[in-house]
């Protein structure tokens, strides 16, 4: 195949990059790869510990797609092995291992949610217990020689757990040891990660080093900010965008992006051509309103399709703009006459994933009637027969409560 100009694929290829170890490197590999006409091997090794994924983890898997369409062979590594050893990376407590029956599930959950990003005509899958599994324990010992303590010692987290006199398990050692070997047997030309994974990409590239290969370059992605625009998107943080999110729920969680906030999106987590980003930087410092709404249209619509992403921006504009209630809002009936408590006809429409939660989104000014917000915890209401309500709970859930 014919590769695009070297200037042209180092633009796609540093877009949103943090670091390059080193570029010079990179852009060798490119002109070789280019006057050959042989593709770079791009590899990405994902521990399948948490299946369901967000827009955090798009990032680095975007980066891959773009290595993709530039024509190379992208390599995504099912961590079937690591995972079971437990990666330490960013924790300060031993991480507990998978049994391989979890490692199993979670990969297939992982992969189909990942193709949605990649072209899975272009990709090579591949799991490292193929090849870590079946070595022996000389060859563990072989590798470990391979790194000292003291090295080790110089990443982040161990270096505090060790300050804070918190337990390391020789196991977590062997875990950079093991990523690091993956690029060994796979001959990687460029490893992706993370900026929480540089210590294990460098690694790999010592490991390359002395196993006579030429040394992979280490491409960091950065953590991407989550809604919250504090924290790194996460579940735990309750500030993610999961990429299979109903696309109202996906449209409505975008516009809750902190402006500033709102470019570094387009450049990580959208399919928006490289050469399209200055007037996109411009429209966010310009016009951040409308430009989050480009940046929702874009995310639904990447995911779920043009038509519902055009449906998702009209349901938007209906509840919220024009405080409507859709025409499609379930109807909740009632017994006229009896007294009902809000708590439990919220608890009745599945809107509120716990009592605790409503009484939360109530104190927030988060549940209306008709239009009225509802601060108190024991409000009670008695339908007459025939008479609707309009229930609001939250931004994006509407019912009409009935009696009858």
């Amino acid at each position: 195949m014919s590769f695009p100009s070297v200037e042209e694929q180092l633009a796609i290829i540093k877009r949103g990059a943090v670091e390059i170890v080193p570029e010079q490197e990179l852009i060798e590999k490119l002109k070789k790869s280019k006057k050959e006409n042989k593709p770079l091997k791009v590899k990405l090794g994902v521990d399948p510990t948490r299946p369901d994924l967000h827009l955090g983890h798009s990032v680095i898997l975007r980066k891959m797609r773009q290595f993709q369409d530039l024509g190379h062979e992208v390599i995504l590594i099912i961590g079937g092995f690591t995972a079971m050893i437990g990666d330490p990376t960013g924790q300060n407590k031993t991480r507990p291992p998978l049994t391989i029956e979890e490692v199993n599930e979670n990969a297939q959950t992982y992969i189909d949610q990942a193709k949605k990003i990649l072209d899975e005509d272009k990709l090579t899958l591949t799991n490292n217990n193929d090849w870590l599994g079946p070595m022996d324990f000389m060859d563990v010992v072989r590798l470990s020689s391979k790194l000292t303590v003291a090295r080790m010692i110089e990443r982040d987290d161990f270096s505090k757990r060790f300050e804070n006199n918190e337990a390391i398990s020789l196991h977590e050692f062997l875990y950079p040891l093991a990523q690091g070997q993956d690029s060994v047997y796979l001959k990687s030309d460029i490893e992706l990660g993370g900026t929480d994974q540089k210590f294990n990409l460098l690694v790999g590239r010592q490991l390359q080093k002395d196993d006579g290969q030429d040394q992979q370059v280490c491409l960091m992605m950065p953590l991407l900010v989550g809604t919250d625009g504090s924290a790194k998107m996460s579940k735990s943080y309750d500030n993610y965008i999961g990429i299979d999110e109903a696309p109202n729920d996906m449209y409505g969680k975008t516009l809750s992006v902190p402006d500033e906030l709102i470019y570094t999106y387009f450049e990580l987590v959208t399919d928006i051509a490289t050469e399209d980003l200055p007037g996109i930087k411009e429209k966010a410092e310009k016009d951040p309103r409308n430009a989050k709404h480009d940046l929702a249209y874009t995310v639904v619509r990447m995911y779920h399709g043009e038509e519902s992403a055009k449906a998702a921006k009209e349901h938007f504009e209906q509840t919220v703009i024009n405080k409507q209630v859709p025409d499609d809002a379930p109807e909740f009936e009632y017994n006229s006459g009896e007294e009902l408590r809000l708590l439990d006809v919220i608890g009745d429409t599945g809107f509120s994933p716990s009592n605790g939660e409503t009484k939360r989104m109530m104190k927030q000014g988060g549940i209306s009637l008709d239009d009225e917000k509802i601060k108190d915890i024991n409000h009670t209401i008695t339908l007459e027969s025939g008479q609707e309500v309009a229930l609001k709970v939250g931004k994006r859930n509407f019912g009409i409560i009935k009696g009858k």
